[in-house]
């Protein structure tokens, strides 16, 4: 998966599949299921291509303190020499510009931006009104103008996001903001079923919170064996411990009362 093939998948109408990963294990998992695109913090690359030199890594380069757009800067080359692909940002138009000016394949991120949520009031869907969603288009549109060659689109109207990714040249990425874009993406926990609440815009396939619990109740319960069997002399037994033949040991009684 590179840039251009994103973009032939966005100009043929093949949609991709996009999930967050951490760790090595799961870039791995994501590869085996065959999903072409993982996101991660900048600082979680080098583990994340451990696990998989194929998918197609985002870094996120603005949550480790990069201040100035030089430092920004620093921090994607840095990404993209520990193995990413492309990198995302939050930021203001002007630091997504820098970063196209050196080539370096970047992604926006419009609608509702987590840490830009004091901004809506809260965490909202952001374009439900005509006037929100016209300035919403006007991001879009300067976007894509500072060079940014997709965008991650949060919690949009799903109609809303339909008549702009009809109009936008950017290859778009939707959470929680319907069908209608070029990558589907949700967070690998909400989908493995690891959240303790599952947001309204995603749907858990699996149950690892559950396992998790199971495991950790049975960690308990063998330390808690463990622990009886030391106070009763049940651990160690025989087979648990090394042995020495008599005459040996006795010759070894011999040298202490000697000694």
């Amino acid at each position: 998966m590179t840039v251009a093939s994103i973009l032939k998948a966005r100009q043929t109408g093949r949609q991709l599949v996009q999930v967050t990963a951490s760790t090595a294990e799961e870039a791995a998992a994501a590869e085996s299921a065959e999903i072409g695109m993982v996101v991660c913090m900048a600082e979680s690359v080098s583990s994340v291509r451990r696990g998989s030199t194929r998918v197609f890594v985002t870094a996120a380069v603005d949550f480790s303190g990069a201040v100035s757009a030089d430092e920004l800067l620093g921090e994607a080359f840095e990404a993209l020499s520990s193995g990413a692909d492309a990198v995302i940002t939050a930021r203001g138009m002007s630091s997504v510009e820098r970063l196209a000016e050196e080539d370096i394949p970047v992604m926006g991120h419009l609608g509702f931006v987590p840490k830009k949520s004091t901004l809506y009031g809260g965490v909202r869907a952001v374009g439900k009104t005509a006037k929100e969603a016209g300035a919403l288009w006007k991001k879009f549109q300067a976007l894509e103008d500072a060079g940014a060659f997709a965008v991650e689109c949060e919690l949009i109207p799903a109609r809303v996001m339909r008549e702009i990714n009809m109009r936008t040249g950017l290859a778009t990425i939707s959470l929680g903001s319907g069908p209608d874009a070029d990558v589907i993406f949700l967070f690998m926990s909400d989908i493995c079923g690891e959240s303790p609440r599952t947001p309204r815009h995603a749907r858990a396939y699996g149950d690892l919170a559950a396992l998790r619990e199971q495991i950790a109740e049975e960690r308990v319960a063998a330390l808690s064996a463990f622990r009886d069997d030391v106070a009763t002399g049940k651990f160690p037994d025989q087979t648990e411990v090394a042995s020495i033949p008599d005459d040996e040991l006795e010759r070894f009684v011999e040298y202490l009362e000697a000694d």
